[in-house]
């Protein structure tokens, strides 16, 4: 990729814009002024479109990252960029040193540069953005870390210019030197004040400087009794400014600390010139990147104001529910000025068909078929310029040149009337333009002999139709509706008029051809009846039966639009009823689970009672205890089994998953866990799972062949309990185990071994913890008070690798803290 500009290289020029009649420049200065640095307002200002769609899509997609970053609330400080070649090529000089001001304002584009780096590559806690084309774009920037040039310069220079005092070592000293001859000066010269003062000798009571000396205020009459040196007078006359001569060895020295200062502050400029001028190229290379990255910042915030969309470009022309981009920014600011709600321009729709390029715009003056013409010319200039154009949707051919014919194109300059100037203009189109062309014509065939205006701008169109160009026309003329009429390729469209209202509508309405409504115009605005009477009467019968046609097929459109919307109100509304009975339905249903929920747990309650009694009649106290809390931990975990599949069951049913859905039916293994053993489908084999990956897919193992499972490929599960030591005995069979206090009724579950050593601790801990385990307690407290912290340490490293045991936690300190530990035993 080749390295950025700090203005925009635009790769394949449109041939002709027309910018002007198309608003262009406005529109760019006004996303110029969305801007926060010189920078980045230049490179927008110097944008323009083009017809290199790798280019193209490349700026779009730049834009839309930004913009993405934007709408999830981040941010980047662009203020402060300029462009520092000048600066940086002085500071490559061997020796040269910038003033102290310009080395401020270029460690501000330094801090920019590596924030914007740290952006792209962040730490590991930083913040991560899905920006591929912008990190690929500000990639070279990686191997260029600023970072230590920072560390040496940042801090010393004030926002004033100023070196700070600690710019150096040397600096510091020579400052605190003239700090401390500054107070030895003043304290002489104070001493001076007062012996004069007494005497009358001097004008004021304060120390002064003239020419780097300090110096004191004396009468003229007087200025032979002071010894010292004379440093001028007063505009007046009646003050010399005597520098004492107990003070002149003082200031010489002070003179002297003063070049020291200027020579040292010199030597660090020189010092830190030359750390940027080593660093010049990284600098410059991050000047061009955030030019750039701002220019499309610019264009994602007013993409966001506008609530834009990004282009497609295809092999047809359709703009969805489109505005004209300064029509809607124009709207706003003078609501704002108003004081009322704004509004936005009546969105504008065109879609072509696949076999069409040609359309035809008819309709009444102040219709919006002017700016229906420049609302498609400037959003495909900003769409070819990679920036996102207002509209719902916009597709659009790839244009190599737009031409526009709009306004009154009367040049006095030339000595050439509208007309002449339109077909000077008309004439250079027609020769330039070519099928990748799109020609906007405005009023085609007016400012001349109505019946020789039809003839030529019938022929005009079809010469563009010919020539296989995108063409928009806009006109009057009846011979230019019948002539979309009959010629395939070109469509008609009209701007609405309401005919109730006589007011325009602003709505492009495609297919049908507009009427001019010129004479119903002319009455609304209060234009006599009679001459209203006349003009209809100089209308041909032809002239007016295609009025009235076409007043009546819109009046038809209207009434047809009007009974759509009427069907989908009601197709709102009943969709909005079937919501409520499908809600009402699911509230049914659910107070019916819970009354399911209340009786089977009542069941349940009824067994649990019944084996309670039942377990009460067994003579053995020992054993009857051992059985009861082996029952209260069995039906608890059937108890919780048995409403996750309750709940499951009632979501299938609700859903209908369980009804005529065969993909809904198989069985889905829960609950896999380390140790299980699963049988493979694609295998037929049983396997052992090693470990969990995420809820989807495990690691599996065959005898000493591992492999990755998903869930998909299990057909069931196998879980393998984990045996304590009495049951493994139990299970040897012929041995019988017992304890002396087995149960946990008569068994203590704290431990108490303060005082003890760490060995004897550990001994007991353990023959406590075997004995607990035996009995089923689910949890031990071993207190050993906290002391030196050796007994505690000793103790839970013991437990946490004993197989008895789960977890050791540290209780709260209203409940012995650090000095007990209490233990979770496996069940």
């Amino acid at each position: 990729m080749n390295p950025p500009e700090l203005l925009p290289i635009i790769p394949s020029p449109l041939r002709e814009g027309s910018a002007a009649a198309l608003e262009w420049p406005r529109l760019r200065e006004y996303i110029a002024g969305r801007t926060f640095s010189p920078l980045g307002r230049a490179w927008i200002l110097a944008l323009e479109p083009c017809a290199d769609l790798v280019w193209i899509d490349q700026q779009q997609q730049r834009t839309a990252e930004l913009r993405s970053m934007l709408t999830r609330g981040g941010s980047f400080e662009f203020r402060g960029l300029f462009d520092p070649t000048t600066l940086l090529d002085k500071a490559r000089i061997e020796g040269a040193a910038l003033e102290s001001t310009e080395i401020r304002d270029l460690l501000a584009v330094v801090e920019r540069v590596a924030a914007w780096r740290n952006l792209i590559d962040p730490p590991p806690n930083g913040t991560r953005y899905e920006w591929p084309g912008i990190a690929a774009f500000s990639a070279s920037l990686l191997a260029c870390d600023l970072a230590p040039l920072l560390r040496v310069l940042r801090g010393k220079i004030e926002p004033d210019g100023s070196l700070n005092d600690d710019a150096s070592p040397e600096l510091n000293r020579i400052r605190r030197a003239m700090e401390r001859q500054h107070r030895a000066i003043e304290a002489s010269l104070r001493r001076s004040l007062q012996t004069l003062s007494e005497g009358g000798s001097t004008q004021e009571d304060l120390i002064t400087i003239r020419g780097d000396r300090f110096v004191i205020p004396v009468k003229s009459e007087f200025k032979r009794k002071v010894p010292g040196v004379v440093h001028g007078s007063s505009s007046s006359g009646q003050t010399v400014f005597v520098e004492p001569l107990e003070t002149i060895e003082q200031n010489n020295e002070l003179v002297r600390l003063l070049d020291e200062e200027q020579s040292e502050i010199h030597r660090i400029l020189v010092a830190m010139t030359h750390a940027l001028g080593q660093n010049s190229a990284a600098i410059h290379l991050g000047a061009c990147i955030l030019a750039e990255v701002e220019s499309h910042h610019a264009r994602a915030r007013f993409a966001e104001t506008l609530n834009c969309s990004r282009p497609n470009f295809t092999q047809e022309l359709a703009l969805t529910a489109a505005r004209h981009p300064l029509l809607e920014l124009r709207m706003r600011a003078d609501a704002v000025v108003e004081g009322i709600e704004p509004t936005a321009p009546v969105p504008l729709t065109i879609i072509l068909p696949a076999e069409a390029k040609q359309l035809i715009i008819s309709g009444p003056n102040t219709g919006g078929k002017t700016v229906s013409l420049k609302t498609l010319g400037l959003l495909a200039l900003m769409a070819q310029a990679g920036i996102p154009v207002p509209a719902e949707e916009a597709n659009l051919p790839l244009f190599k040149s737009i031409y526009a014919d709009i306004g009154d194109a009367q040049s006095i300059e030339r000595n050439l009337s509208s007309f002449s100037a339109h077909v000077v203009n008309l004439d250079r189109i027609s020769r330039e333009a070519t099928s990748d062309s799109l020609v906007l014509l405005d009023e085609l065939g007016s400012a001349t002999d109505p019946e020789e205006g039809a003839a030529l701008a019938v022929a005009i169109a079809t010469h563009f139709l010919k020539l296989n160009a995108w063409c928009c026309i806009t006109t009057h003329l009846t011979s230019l509706k019948v002539y979309a009429a009959n010629h395939p390729g070109v469509l008609n469209a009209a701007v609405g008029f309401d005919q109730q209202t006589l007011t325009p509508t602003y709505e492009l309405r495609l297919g049908v051809p507009g009427a001019s409504a010129g004479l119903n115009i002319a009455a609304r605005l209060g234009l006599a009846p009679e001459i209203i009477t006349a003009a209809r009467a100089q209308m041909t019968t032809q002239t007016a039966d295609i009025g009235a046609f076409l007043d009546q097929l819109h009046n038809q459109l209207t009434a047809a639009a009007a009974e759509r919307e009427t069907l989908q109100l009601r197709e709102r509304e009943l969709s909005r009823e079937k919501a409520r009975v499908e809600v009402e339905g699911r509230v049914e249903q659910k107070t019916r689970t819970k009354e399911l929920e209340a009786k089977l747990s009542s069941l349940l309650e009824d067994f649990a009672y019944q084996l309670r009694e039942t377990v009460k009649a067994i003579d053995d106290k020992a054993l009857a205890q051992k059985i009861a809390r082996d029952s209260d931990r069995r039906m608890a975990t059937l108890r919780r089994e048995f409403s996750e599949q309750f709940n499951s069951t009632v979501v299938a049913h609700t859903t209908r998953a369980d009804k005529n859905d065969p993909a809904a039916q198989p069985h889905i293994p829960k609950g896999i866990k380390v140790g299980d053993l699963v049988k493979l489908k694609s295998l037929g084999r049983q396997a052992r799972v090693d470990r969990v990956i995420d809820t989807k897919n495990f690691e599996v193992s065959m005898g000493p062949m591992k492999m990755r499972a998903a869930i998909d490929d299990i057909a069931e599960v196998e879980s393998v309990k984990v045996v304590t030591p009495l049951e493994a005995a139990r299970k040897r069979g012929g041995i019988t185990v017992a304890t002396a206090n087995n149960d946990t009724d008569y068994m203590t579950s704290e431990i108490n071994v303060i005082g003890r050593t760490a060995d004897e601790a550990q001994t007991e801990v353990e023959r406590f913890l075997d004995r607990a385990f035996l009995a089923g307690l689910p949890r031990i407290r071993i207190v050993h008070g906290t002391g030196m912290g050796i007994l505690r340490r000793t103790l839970r490293e013991y437990l946490r690798n004993h197989p008895h045991v789960t977890t050791v936690t540290e209780p709260p300190q209203n409940q012995g803290g650090q000095g007990a530990t209490e233990v979770e035993l496996r069940q």
